[in-house]
């Protein structure tokens, strides 16, 4: 389980033995769980998708969760749950994320680890977009764990715990008529680094998970976002090259279920040594693309300029890289 690419063929059962065998070799400080023992995680959009199975499988491992959602029938199906609380909370609303943190500190179980998860993709040209609609794009996706985490550090830091944020292989990958949804994607990637080294001092681990294609309804939200804002292929320069984007079906039933995600989360949460990035995708072509992106960008960045290094100084830098575990 501990490893950098995390893929269907993963075998389920497998990868939760492993993380019962490396629980059973490490305890978390005695503040980050309540008198039973239980550490309690946030996650944060847990009402479908990548979060909903995220709060399955750590509640289902040992975990307390919160769940973090917005309509009245998910928290009220999320709270059905066991070991599951759920906690209205909107991460673009800072009365919501505070009163969640009142919530939960008054519990007093405390809290071992914080899942940014909630996230939405706004699709559309860059020159065409609205502003309002990269306000939101930027709003709920990169500002949301800003906000969540600020709220909720005092507790993680009390713990010794561990904060982890969904981004994407577009926080890697860029492409036309996605690049509102990368750009924030690009931001969590910063984010995740900046506050990992501020957070190191106090004992606490960050990460970044970049899932691939899976089920979910983001397709069908990006749908439905563009239809409330009037845009067809009609009132655009492209055509309609940008609604091919949409092909397959809306609840991307094409795409296996977010399994792998949520067990990359587990192990995040559960291992004694956690890894910075956890790159989980569904076949071998998304590892592909994403890899060589980034190598694209190592070659264009040592393009012809003075400080140029070298191919064997390159494969050099890499095994260096390599040979300290990827962390």
């Amino acid at each position: 389980m501990n490893c950098l690419v995390y893929s269907s063929s993963c075998n389920l059962r497998k990868a939760l033995l492993l993380t019962v065998v490396l629980l059973a070799g490490w305890v978390p400080p005695l503040s980050a769980q309540d008198s039973s023992g239980v550490r309690a995680v946030l996650v944060t959009g847990a009402s479908s998708g990548i979060g909903l199975r995220m709060t399955e499988v750590l509640a289902s491992n040992g975990f307390f969760v919160y769940a973090g959602a917005r309509s009245a029938a998910d928290l009220e199906r999320l709270d059905a749950m066991e070991d599951v609380k759920a906690v209205r909370l909107d991460v673009t609303d800072q009365r919501e994320i505070d009163a969640a943190a009142e919530l939960i500190r008054a519990e007093g179980r405390g809290l071992y680890g914080l899942v940014n998860n909630a996230g939405v993709a706004v699709v559309g040209p860059l020159i065409e977009m609205p502003e309002e609609d990269m306000d939101f794009q930027l709003d709920v996706n990169l500002l949301g764990p800003f906000r969540v985490t600020k709220a909720f550090a005092p507790l993680i830091i009390e713990s010794q715990g561990r904060i982890m944020t969904t981004s994407s292989i577009s926080g890697i990958l860029s492409g036309g008529f996605l690049g509102a949804y990368s750009m924030s994607k690009h931001g969590v990637e910063a984010y995740t680094d900046a506050l990992a080294a501020e957070m190191e001092v106090f004992g606490v681990a960050v990460s970044a998970v970049e899932p691939g294609n899976y089920r979910s309804r983001i397709v069908a939200s990006m749908r439905e976002r563009m239809e409330e804002a009037g845009y067809t292929p009609e009132n655009s320069r492209y055509d309609r090259s940008m609604f091919d984007l949409f092909g397959g079906p809306e609840d991307r039933s094409q795409y296996p279920e977010p399994d792998d995600v949520a067990l990359a989360t587990l192990d995040f949460l559960s291992t004694p040594t956690p890894r910075r990035r956890y790159l989980v995708v569904p076949n071998q072509r998304e590892a592909e693309i994403t890899i060589r992106k980034a190598i694209e960008e190592l070659v264009q960045l040592n393009g012809e300029h003075p400080f140029s290094y070298s191919r064997a100084e390159l494969v050099r830098m890499l095994d260096e890289a390599l040979s300290g575990g990827g962390n």
